[in-house]
């Protein structure tokens, strides 16, 4: 698990490799990744957008960019966390991603971006 934390949001995020539902001989690797966004500061912030920077060792850096998290924009209160689960499909084996999310601080509407850290996706091409 990577962590990072900008101005009192903390952001965790844990990596699993899809054997079952990639195909190497295809160059089709699938990869998903909880993040868990943590509010440990003293003021309400809602997440208003995200923006992700894809490496594929196969591929062109991609960059992603859009509104919210899987389709929400959540608000969280000092002391409130909020969890979700999504994926990314490498041509390769191997790559990684970074990012960062738009944050509105809800007192006074400043945006503030916050560190999403840099994780890496290998994937165990190993396995029984």
């Amino acid at each position: 698990m990577v962590v990072s934390v900008t101005q009192g949001i903390q952001v965790s995020i844990e990596v699993t490799y899809q054997a079952e539902f990639s195909s190497p001989h295809q160059h089709h690797y699938v990869f998903t990744y909880k993040v868990i966004i943590e509010n440990k500061s003293q003021h309400t912030y809602q997440l208003l957008r995200r923006k992700w920077e894809i490496f594929d060792a196969a591929e062109s850096p991609k960059l992603i960019e859009g509104d919210g998290v899987v389709g929400q924009q959540p608000t969280l209160e000092p002391g409130e966390s909020h969890t979700y689960v999504s994926g990314c499909n490498l041509k390769s084996g191997l790559g990684k991603m970074r990012g960062s999310y738009t944050m509105e601080k809800q007192i006074d509407g400043k945006l503030i971006e916050v560190d999403v850290p840099e994780f890496q996706m290998i994937a165990n091409i190993f396995h029984n």
